[in-house]
């Protein structure tokens, strides 16, 4: 051998690269054969690698579409095959490869506060997997800023995810969307409040209920329906006429951004109780209705869910009675007689005693009794009420 010869054969040596477990080689596609397989040439090292199917970074079916003898692919030695001292074949991987940069992106972003994005691919016991690329975990403490008892409504959707843990060696991938749900929450609440003004009216949900009303969900933001303005009618608890999740129409009655409190209503954007009032009963009819309050002037009595009528103390029994509660209880059921009707003003007049049968002893007496009374101090017996108490209750109002 001449000594150029043998310098060339020196410098073809000397450019033969060993192949080390980890190193990151390009791999010129020699054949495929049936067990779907690539055989490469690894590029400067002289030696072979077999690329099995499963880390291939396409489907086994589309293998024949995508690789072309002559192909250059980069690749990632996994492990050598076989004990040749000439260096042998290895087992190589493309999709390992992929998956190497994938975590590389990932903890450039880690380090650097970023957050990613990620669609959620699975519902697992104790949270949600995510393609990132890599695989990723969402504990369920961590998809978002409230409690959540079904995370199926998760899958498929992509989420913005915080960085909590990363160990690419172990492939642990730990995210969270909690942080970015309650900040999306926290902007769509600004948002909201700052739109909202006393007198609006919404549709909402029903997000949960307390004994002292219900909290309505506007959309990202949460009011409060106090139990006093669920319904007209009285609400002992708002669990009995309410459920988590009902839609209800709400309206506005004030917005307190520094408090960050919302006061709604569901009975204001109802009929009102006296609408029609007249179309509902006139002067004559008989009604039932349940005692809710006693004065000492006399006994209201709901007619109506909402609307309560007046029996005066003198329109409760023929006979002389100091205080309505000597014969009346609060949540008794009566019936009464209409005496007067007064939508306009709200007043409803009843007589119970109009339906009981008076006393023959009384009926000589009050024969020789006018008819209505001239002094404002007493009741006029057709309305049963007197000027004091139509009076009194505008005062009240």
């Amino acid at each position: 051998m001449s000594e150029s010869e043998n310098k060339d054969l020196l410098e073809a040596l000397n450019s033969v690269k060993p192949v080390k477990i980890g190193d990151v080689v390009k791999g010129e596609v020699l054949a495929l054969d049936d067990s779907k397989q690539v055989i490469v040439g690894i590029e400067g090292t002289g030696v072979e690698g077999v690329v099995p199917a499963r880390e291939l970074s396409i489907k086994a079916e589309e293998l024949e579409e995508q690789v072309k003898v002559g192909d250059v692919i980069d690749l990632v030695v996994i492990s050598k095959i076989g004990s040749d001292k000439e260096g042998g074949s290895f087992l190589l991987s493309q999709r390992r490869l992929e998956a190497r940069k994938v975590w590389d992106e990932i903890e450039q972003k880690f380090e650097a506060g970023e957050n990613i994005t990620a669609p959620v691919t699975q519902v697992v016991k104790g949270g949600l997997v995510v393609d990132a690329g890599v695989r990723g975990f969402i504990p369920a403490s961590m998809v978002s800023d409230h409690f959540v008892e079904d995370l199926s409504q998760f899958k498929g959707q992509t989420l913005e995810l915080k960085i909590v843990e990363i160990e690419p060696s172990e492939n642990r991938l730990i995210l969270s969307h909690k942080e970015v749900a309650h900040a999306e929450r926290e902007a769509k609440r600004q948002e909201i409040m700052s739109d909202l003004a006393a007198g609006d009216v919404l549709e909402g949900k029903v997000a949960r209920l307390t004994n002292f009303g219900a909290f309505v969900d506007l959309g990202g933001v949460d009011g409060l329906v106090h139990v006093s303005e669920i319904s007209y009618e009285r609400v002992g608890k708002p669990s009995d006429v309410l459920k988590v999740g009902q839609d209800v129409k709400v309206k506005v009655l004030s917005v307190d951004p520094e408090r960050d409190r919302i006061s709604l209503s569901i009975k204001q954007t109802l009929p009102q109780p006296w609408d029609n009032i007249n179309e509902k009963v006139a002067e004559g009819d008989i009604v039932e209705g349940t005692v809710k309050r006693l004065t000492s002037f006399g006994a209201f009595v709901e007619v109506f869910p909402g609307v309560e009528g007046l029996v005066h103390i003198s329109q409760i029994s023929h006979k002389h009675i100091a205080t309505p509660n000597e014969v009346l209880t609060s949540g008794e059921s009566v019936k009464a007689k209409v005496l007067n009707v007064d939508g306009e003003n709200h007043r409803l007049a009843l007589s119970i005693k109009a339906l009981q049968e008076k006393p023959a002893a009384d009926s000589k007496e009050t024969s020789h009794k006018p008819s209505k009374n001239t002094s404002n101090d007493f009741p006029d017996e057709e309305t049963g009420f007197t000027l004091g108490d139509i009076i009194g209750q505008d005062l009240k109002k």
